[in-house]
């Protein structure tokens, strides 16, 4: 089995810790809208974290809450853009995911292959994602979920992504 579990020296500075995980990580992009839950936000950086994403976009100019990451933002390389113009011109033609249920045209469960370097876009737990992010999109995936609560929060539906995401990637054999 696998080592699931890959830890730093406790007193490594930001820099160093950066160093040692740089060879781990992934060829994700994690794209965030920032209106409206700044808490949920900051929870989806510490999410993020977890899978060693590429980079984290953040879309809006709204701050976000650093604490609710756990400190993990100073691990992370974080954009801020405008909006999805610069969006689009940053990830160039990455394949693009939206996770977004309402307009969702497969599952989670179902949906082809991740790519190596997708960029898994969510919007806001208020607004959703914009048509033009839907539009652009290579996927538009749902998280299927049951009883009247109409959305999972947002920091749960990126783990549950990035979840699904490294089950995949772990079952094809890439072991870091």
């Amino acid at each position: 089995m696998a080592d699931v579990a890959h830890t730093t020296p406790i007193d490594a500075t930001p820099e160093e810790v950066r160093a040692l995980l740089s060879p781990l990580r992934s060829g994700v992009t994690l794209v965030l809208y920032t209106f409206g839950n700044a808490f949920a936000v900051g929870a989806c950086v510490r999410v993020a974290h977890s899978f060693l994403v590429k980079d984290i976009v953040l879309v809006g100019d709204e701050p976000h809450y650093e604490k609710a990451s756990m400190g993990m933002e100073k691990y992370e390389d974080i954009a801020r853009v405008a909006g999805e113009e610069q969006l689009f011109a940053r990830i160039g033609t990455r394949p693009l995911w939206a996770v977004e249920k309402d307009h969702a045209t497969t599952s989670l469960y179902g949906a082809m292959p991740f790519p190596e370097d997708v960029v898994l876009a969510f919007g806001s737990e208020r607004y959703g994602l914009p048509e033009s992010v839907l539009a652009r999109a290579t996927q538009v995936v749902g998280i299927p979920m049951y009883g009247v609560n109409h959305s999972f929060p947002v920091a749960i539906a990126c783990g549950m992504v990035m979840g699904e995401w490294a089950r995949r990637r772990y079952a094809r054999g890439v072991v870091v």
